[in-house]
């Protein structure tokens, strides 16, 4: 996939109504300070398209970045940031839910840090997807704080012990490190969304009933 055009459209706060694109969501989702932004900002080739912080829950909304004019990544808030206030964690967590169970995820990539052992919110997480039966695929960031002979391993390791299979894409936002494959899953997401909107309206000319000339 080539990003040749992407713009920040939509900005939801905890009492937004969430916008019906109509086009392929592809969200993204991670613990706090898990290097979703630079991840972001390195898939899109821009610099500070996603704000980027040393102060972890930066991102309290849920932001739509709309590319290619053809399918939407969705930047969904940080969880797991102890240090937040109780009522805004549950304030996160009520509106990633309302997302989650929109039924308009075609896809999630949900973010792991590499370094570290994944965390029971992210364990949590990961329930929420296979509830709502959201396709995903695991990224593990900051694959390049560890030597490269270890990353695919490691990756693999934080996929198990997450509770999912056994695949995880090494990422670094520094290097660039696993963007292109990233990008190579958003652009299947795409074309398996366009194959089945192509397959109902095929199904749907040929229910229709025929009539005499």
């Amino acid at each position: 996939m080539v990003i040749k055009q992407v713009e920040l459209q939509h900005v939801c706060g905890i009492t937004s109504k969430l916008p019906d694109t109509g086009q392929v969501e592809v969200a993204f989702a991670g613990k706090s300070n898990v290097g979703k932004s630079s991840l972001i900002n390195a898939l899109m080739n821009r610099k500070s398209l996603a704000r980027t912080s040393a102060q972890p829950g930066k991102t309290q909304t849920i932001n739509y970045y709309h590319i290619n004019e053809e399918m939407y990544l969705v930047d969904l808030p940080g969880y797991g940031f102890a240090k937040a206030p109780k009522e805004e964690q549950v304030k996160w967590g009520e509106m990633m839910d309302r997302y989650l169970s929109c039924g308009r995820v075609d896809h999630l990539f949900m973010l792991l840090d590499i370094r570290h052992e994944p965390t029971e919110d992210d364990r949590r997480m990961l329930q929420y997807l296979l509830y709502y039966n959201i396709p995903y695929t695991l990224i593990a960031t900051k694959a390049d704080k560890i030597a490269r002979s270890k990353r695919k391993q490691q990756a693999v390791q934080n996929a198990r012990l997450v509770g999912a299979s056994p695949y995880a894409i090494p990422f670094s936002g520094e290097t660039g490190e696993g963007r292109e494959e990233v990008l190579w899953a958003m652009g299947q997401v795409v074309r398996d969304a366009f194959l089945r909107n192509t397959e109902k309206s095929a199904q749907k000319i040929i229910d229709q009933p025929l009539t005499e000339a």
